[in-house]
C-alpha cells in the first residue's frame, strides 16, 4: 500500500523531467499491450523513454509511476488548445487494454470505477476543466486512435468529469469544409492532417461512424460545442 487510498502501489519510472507549465489537462490512453505487467515494464524502461503518471489495470489496480508534479512522457508530439507541450500541462493515465492491435473491446467496470475517483481528485486539485479531459487521439490525431471509440465518455460525463456529447439545438452553419476545419482548430484540435483530425473528432463525439468525412451531423455537433463554450456551459 502507498498511504494513498486511490493508489495501490508505486512503481517509479525514470522517464520524467520537470514541468514548465501548470497542470490544466488530463489525457487518457490505452496501453495496447497484452497485459498490465508488460505495460508497466515498458513504462519503466529507461530505453523506451515513455511513461505515464498512472496505469490502471483491468481489475482496477492503480499504479503510480510518476508524481503528478513531474512531467511524464506520455503524449509525445501533441497539441491541444494552443498548448504544444502537452506533457508539461497534463497528467497521463494509461488504461491496461489490448487496444486495436490485440482485440479491441469494452473497458472493464472495475477499471472505470478506479478511474472515476482518481480523475475527480486530480480535476479538483488542479482545476482541470471538463473540456480538457481528453483522449490521446484528441491531442495527437495524426498518430493516435486511443482510447478509441468504445471508451465510455458519456458515462464519464455523468460524473461531471468530461464534456458530454452536445444536444444539437441548431443546424449546420458552416458554408464549406474550410470553415469547419477552422472551427475545429478554434475548439482545440490540430488540423494539420484534416482527415485524421475529423476522424479524431468523430471518435470522440460520434463514435458510431468514423470515416474522416465531414457531414452535416458533425458540423452541427461542432457548432453546438462552440456555442456551448462561448456561452459558458462547457468549462
Amino acid at each position: 500500500m502507498t498511504g494513498d487510498e486511490l493508489v495501490h502501489r508505486e512503481m517509479p519510472s525514470p522517464n520524467w523531467d520537470e514541468r514548465v507549465l501548470p497542470v490544466t489537462m488530463a489525457v487518457i490512453h490505452y496501453t495496447e499491450m497484452r497485459d498490465a505487467a508488460e505495460a508497466l515494464e515498458r513504462l519503466s524502461d529507461p530505453e523506451a523513454k515513455v511513461s505515464a503518471h498512472y496505469l490502471i489495470s483491468r481489475d482496477g489496480e492503480v499504479t503510480r509511476l510518476v508524481s503528478e508534479d513531474k512531467r511524464a512522457w506520455h503524449a509525445g508530439l501533441s497539441y491541444w488548445r494552443g498548448i504544444r507541450d502537452v506533457n508539461s500541462a497534463s497528467i497521463g493515465i494509461e488504461l491496461d487494454h489490448p487496444g486495436h492491435k490485440y482485440g479491441y473491446g469494452d473497458f472493464p467496470d472495475a477499471q472505470f470505477e478506479a478511474l472515476v475517483p482518481l480523475l475527480a481528485r486530480m480535476a479538483k486539485e488542479h482545476a482541470i476543466p471538463r473540456a480538457n479531459v481528453v483522449g490521446h487521439s484528441d491531442v495527437a490525431p495524426a498518430r493516435k486512435i486511443d482510447p478509441g471509440e468504445l471508451f465510455p465518455w458519456e458515462r464519464l460525463a455523468e460524473y461531471g468529469l468530461c464534456l458530454p456529447a452536445p444536444r444539437i439545438e441548431l443546424g449546420d452553419p458552416f458554408d464549406n469544409d474550410s470553415a469547419f476545419y477552422l472551427a475545429m482548430e478554434r475548439f482545440g484540435y490540430d488540423i494539420t492532417d484534416g482527415h485524421k483530425a475529423v476522424e479524431a473528432f468523430q471518435r470522440r463525439w460520434r463514435p458510431r461512424k468514423i470515416d474522416g468525412e465531414i457531414d452535416g451531423e458533425i458540423r452541427a455537433l461542432l457548432f453546438q460545442l462552440l456555442l456551448d463554450r462561448d456561452e459558458g456551459r462547457t468549462r
